[in-house]
């Protein structure tokens, strides 16, 4: 039954209401994207880069198949409470490992709940958490260095740009317009926030203080909740902009970095559109492998360039500081 959730809020409680960009909220909600059988029409361009690397790793039926069903709930503990603004998926991966016993338990009879009996690896994790929690977050940390790694400079950008708007909304027209715009299902009114889809109740006896909102590049377009005392209550929403997430950037002006970088190395930036390795570099540019290692290198030495395990290969990827210096050669 679907009841009207109301979080209220106290002026202590307005007054902890904050921001982050959690690497964690993006790997249960992508990974029903990679195994879904329905084609995503934002996500898609993505998905068909990536579903191959997934299966080929064999990171499509491990830990992760077992704890993020495709549909429902998902353990509270695969999304600890982000400490800072942007935390890490090192710091993240090290609340998961930290995550007490009873509470990872508790979390996967919830799970039996929602789905019936639980598959042999989380029958284990459930006898065991201490000992098997270091064997989920090794395959997590798998999973982020794979599949969204390599893209983790595009998508922070958008979710970083969500996080400004709202925070220049707020410095504008204050916290009320904030909660109210987040999303088409929730209001604010009368000190509460109102959820009027959410299947439980929201009381603050077990939702801690404050609010953490979280915007998210493949939550889709619905919310999603965290209550875990003594955390806050997360509530992550999907980050403006995502439309054009995967959209075809303008062509650089390659000749104009040629000056500055030097010809192979633009052109090697440039052709990063997506991640790539350096066997499909040099097929793509027409550079030998030899040129494009030595290139790749000078350039990840500069932090213009990032790379990224998968399987034998290593994937090559734009940083955030290119993708700024390729905005500013284009305007």
């Amino acid at each position: 039954m679907v009841v009207l959730a109301e979080l209220a809020f106290s002026a202590n409680d307005l007054a902890r209401v904050r921001f982050a960009v959690s690497p964690m909220w993006e790997v249960a909600p992508s990974f029903r994207l990679l195994t879904s059988t329905t084609a995503h029409p934002i996500h898609r361009p993505w998905v068909d880069q990536v579903r191959p690397r997934l299966v080929a790793a064999g990171l499509d039926r491990g830990w992760l198949c077992e704890l993020i069903p495709p549909t429902g709930y998902v353990p509270d503990f695969l999304n600890p409470a982000p400490a800072g603004p942007a935390p890490t998926p090192a710091a993240e991966l090290d609340a998961i490992r930290a995550s007490p016993a009873d509470r990872v338990r508790q979390d996967l009879d919830h799970l039996a709940r929602h789905q019936g009996e639980l598959g042999p690896r989380l029958r284990s994790l459930h006898a065991d958490p201490q000992t098997r929690l270091a064997k989920v977050a090794e395959e997590i940390e798998a999973y982020w260095e794979l599949v969204l790694a390599p893209y983790w400079a595009r998508i922070r950008a958008v979710l970083d740009a969500d996080v400004f708007y709202r925070a220049r909304m707020v410095a504008e027209h204050g916290a009320g317009r904030l909660l109210n715009d987040l999303h088409a299902s929730v209001s604010w009114d009368d000190n509460a926030l109102r959820l009027p889809r959410r299947k439980q109740p929201l009381p603050r006896t077990t939702a801690g203080t404050g609010l953490l909102l979280i915007p998210s590049a493949f939550t889709g377009p619905g919310l999603r909740t965290r209550t875990t005392l003594p955390d806050p209550p997360q509530l992550v929403y999907p980050a403006r902009g995502i439309g054009s997430l995967w959209t075809a950037r303008p062509v650089t002006r390659a000749g104009a970095l040629s000056t500055v970088l030097g010809r192979s190395r633009a052109l090697l930036l440039t052709d990063l559109e997506t991640p790539a390795s350096t066997t499909q570099l040099a097929h793509r540019t027409g550079l030998s492998p030899a040129a494009v290692s030595q290139y790749l290198t000078a350039l990840r030495n500069a932090g213009l360039v990032s790379a990224h395990r998968a399987g034998r290969s290593v994937l090559y990827a734009r940083t955030a500081a290119a993708e700024t210096l390729l905005q500013a050669a284009s305007a």
